[in-house]
């Protein structure tokens, strides 16, 4: 890699994002030493996976620090407020600490109210994750082709701003610098607002489907964009989502009370011709979201394969793609036609291992497609 202005590493918190901070520092040549801080179980796993050379519990802080001018906090966010300040005290002259906390304003908050002029925060928010969770989980290109929101800061020497900006594009992340103050308001608008509604359609169809005359119909039909719409419902509230609404509750509000005025007009033009225009609208606007980068909401690459209709298809199509590393990340029966055969959509990490999936379906004599 590059020079950096950093020689030895510690990373709080190794679950996914750390441990997958602590393989792509490695697998760019990071030229210090790493070391992790988390519980004793975690550590040894993230020693034997290579993301970290030594490690320390909680309860030994400041052992941990000696020596490391570079510190990445990767708990969830209540516990990155409440660590902050004791990260601060014990981290050496010079240290630049930053995080992995997805709303910023109150991070920012704690970390300057640890009033530390000799030791620098700059805020971070990898926008990266998996449905997976934990060391075990890491991934050395979990940050390839991914957002990377940073919060500048005045007060931090160039430097070390250039040097984590430099550490992260070497990751192969695409950096971001924005406000905490915008960065909360859009991540409300694009990740925490979808949510909530995803968690609300799921709850209101669920509760209808459980209605005396629904026979089980609408959660039976509720497949295509339905099930692509609502797919992250899935979330479970703790810590992740509870954390988020307890640090953004505002920013949140504020984003569904302006959904209900769109929402509202939406109601209003059902039936009218009126109603074009919004299509029209948000048809273009979707046109311009990137593609080709990682976001709050992962998108996955499909394909679209043909088959029969007979006992243990699918089985034989996952048992033909694993035994060539290739991981199906979604799956989806869309169309089935008794005793003829039909359609499933495979969902695949990115169009690397859609394409892989592709060729290798097409070697075994399957009809498979891109959308």
């Amino acid at each position: 890699m590059d020079q950096t202005p950093f020689h030895r590493a510690a990373i709080l918190g190794v679950g996914l994002i750390g441990g997958s901070l602590g393989l792509a520092m490695r697998r760019i040549g990071f030229p210090g030493e790493i070391v992790g801080i988390s519980r004793q179980s975690t550590i040894e796993r993230a020693v034997e996976l290579g993301a970290i050379d030594a490690g320390f519990g909680y309860d030994q802080l400041p052992q941990a620090l000696d020596g490391v001018d570079l510190v990445f906090v990767c708990s969830p966010i209540q516990h990155i407020i409440d660590t902050l300040p004791s990260v601060i005290a014990a981290a050496g002259p010079g240290t630049l600490v930053t995080d992995a906390g997805s709303t910023k304003r109150q991070i920012v908050a704690a970390a300057a109210a640890a009033d530390r002029k000799d030791v620098h925060f700059l805020g971070g928010h990898p926008m990266a994750g998996s449905e997976k969770s934990g060391v075990t989980a890491a991934d050395p290109f979990l940050f390839q082709n991914a957002i990377y929101v940073l919060v500048p800061d005045a007060s931090v020497p160039e430097p070390l701003h250039l040097g984590l900006r430099g550490l992260v594009r070497g990751m192969g992340a695409r950096v971001l610098e924005l406000s905490a103050q915008s960065h909360d308001t859009v991540v409300a608008a694009i990740s925490h607002l979808p949510q909530l509604l995803a968690t609300s359609l799921v709850e209101m169809v669920g509760q209808l489907d459980e209605g005396d005359d629904a026979h089980g119909a609408f959660l039976m039909l509720a497949a295509g964009g339905f099930r692509d719409l609502t797919r992250i419902a899935s979330s479970p509230f703790a810590p992740v989502w509870k954390d988020i609404c307890a640090t953004n509750g505002d920013r949140i509000t504020d984003m569904i009370s302006q959904f209900r005025q769109h929402l509202a007009q939406v109601t209003e033009r059902v039936g009218d011709d009126a109603l074009a225009q919004n299509f029209d609208y948000a048809n273009r606007v979707r046109d311009t979201i990137p593609r080709d980068a990682k976001g709050f909401l992962h998108r996955l690459s499909e394909i679209l394969v043909v088959c029969e209709d007979k006992p243990g298809v699918i089985a034989q199509i996952a048992t033909i793609l694993s035994t060539r590393d290739v991981n199906i990340n979604d799956i989806e029966v869309v169309k089935v036609r008794e005793g003829e055969g039909g359609t499933l959509r495979l969902g695949f990490e990115d169009d690397t291992a859609a394409d892989l999936a592709l060729r290798i379906l097409t070697e075994h004599d399957y009809r498979a497609r891109r959308p």
